[in-house]
């Protein structure tokens, strides 16, 4: 089974010249869903990991499984004004504009180790906030991971220091 089979590309959205990789057809198939988190976990550092951040919104679906399978706690980290304790907030730009991620203050202690998750890793504006939020919390980075990676975009470049793994690459 091919993953990348699965993701379809929408042209034009959301705004003109972007290639959006839309996972929906992915998503919509058990046997590619179940096939993606195995590979998700063996592709992870042999470490415990204390807790899954996965970014808004879909960055939530394989977050969540991956939370699970390795008995993590599970962190949103969101647009503002979703969260309702208090939150640490950090602005990052991307590919077709720029915006602001939070994550709830005491979502992770001090020397906590955390893997990272989001469905795309494009220009790597949104990953790499989300690393600042993570450290700002007090939480060690052992890897970003990602369904997609748009490696023309170099976004792997910004987060490099935390080891990046992605499952479908495009060139």
């Amino acid at each position: 089974m091919e993953l990348k089979s699965y993701i379809r590309n929408i042209p034009d959205f959301p705004t003109k010249g972007v290639n959006y990789k839309d996972i929906t057809p992915l998503l919509l198939d058990p046997d590619a869903m179940s096939l993606a988190v195995k590979l998700f976990m063996k592709q992870l550092p042999h470490t415990n990991i204390d807790k899954v951040v996965g970014i808004e919104s879909r960055g939530f679906f394989f977050a969540t499984l991956l939370a699970e399978r390795l008995n993590a706690g599970f962190i949103p980290v969101r647009k503002p004004g979703k969260l309702p304790h208090s939150t640490h907030a950090e602005d990052y730009d991307l590919e077709y504009g720029s915006d602001t991620l939070e994550i709830h203050e005491d979502a992770i202690k001090r020397g906590e180790k955390v893997l990272l998750h989001d469905d795309v890793l494009a220009t790597g504006g949104t990953a790499e906030a989300t690393c600042r939020l993570i450290e700002r919390c007090g939480g060690e980075i052992v890897q970003c991971n990602f369904l997609v990676e748009l490696e023309f975009l170099k976004g792997a470049e910004k987060i490099k220091q935390y080891g990046v793994s992605s499952l479908i690459r495009y060139s």
